[in-house]
């Protein structure tokens, strides 16, 4: 039984569709990278369906959406700002609990970043945005991720690293990449969106980067 069933998905813009209608399921477990050249419509689609996921949903959206002024503790704890009560909220902002502290200490430790903690986002290089985002996603403990491009800016070794973080954490991911050789190694399922439709769903281990290539 699948866990999500999404159906008839269509976005438009200017009056002009650029998604859709599509459709698909996805079930616990499954790990989909959502590939095609820029432009597809991966970005769309994500933002869908986080509309339609958005309570059980952990977001990483391509523009990061870090507060510049605030040190990288609170915009990693804005992950479950929405958990919390306005006071706790408050005192955090003043003065973090222990327990939060070393949480968000913890994940920016397996992001090789905890020197950064409490450095302001706007100190940090494109690479470590990322990386916080990405911390802040997995402190949200939702059970499914979003990512748009979530790697991009990070080096082979450190998205090799990253990615696996991901899979770990989450049990189950929809990540647009335009990396398709880590996108085969690190998830179950590949979907290829060309001119707004899903033009290739199959596994990971059924297909190869040629396969592909056809979407670009």
């Amino acid at each position: 039984m699948a866990e999500f069933d999404f159906q008839g998905l269509t976005a438009s813009f200017n009056g002009e569709r650029v998604i859709g209608p599509l459709s698909f399921q996805v079930h616990r477990g499954d790990h989909i990278g959502l590939v095609g050249k820029s432009g597809a419509g991966k970005s769309t689609l994500i933002r869908l369906l986080y509309d339609r996921l958005e309570a059980k949903a952990a977001l990483v959206p391509q523009a990061l959406g870090l507060v510049n002024a605030l040190p990288v503790f609170h915009n990693v704890f804005m992950g479950q700002l929405d958990r919390h009560s306005a006071w706790y909220n408050a005192v955090t902002l003043v003065r973090p609990f222990r327990k939060d502290r070393e949480a968000v200490r913890l994940l920016l430790e397996e992001l090789a970043i905890p020197e950064k903690q409490w450095a302001p986002a706007a100190s940090l290089s494109g690479g470590q945005r990322q990386r916080v985002a990405i911390a802040r996603a997995v402190y949200r403990q939702a059970p499914v991720l979003l990512a748009d491009e979530p790697i991009s800016a990070l080096d082979g070794p450190m998205a090799q690293q990253v990615m696996a973080m991901l899979t770990k954490h989450f049990s189950t991911s929809i990540v647009a990449m335009h990396d398709v050789d880590l996108a085969l190694a690190h998830c179950t399922r590949i979907i290829g969106i060309q001119n707004g439709q899903i033009a290739l769903d199959a596994p990971a281990s059924e297909i190869a980067a040629a396969d592909i290539a056809t979407l670009y």
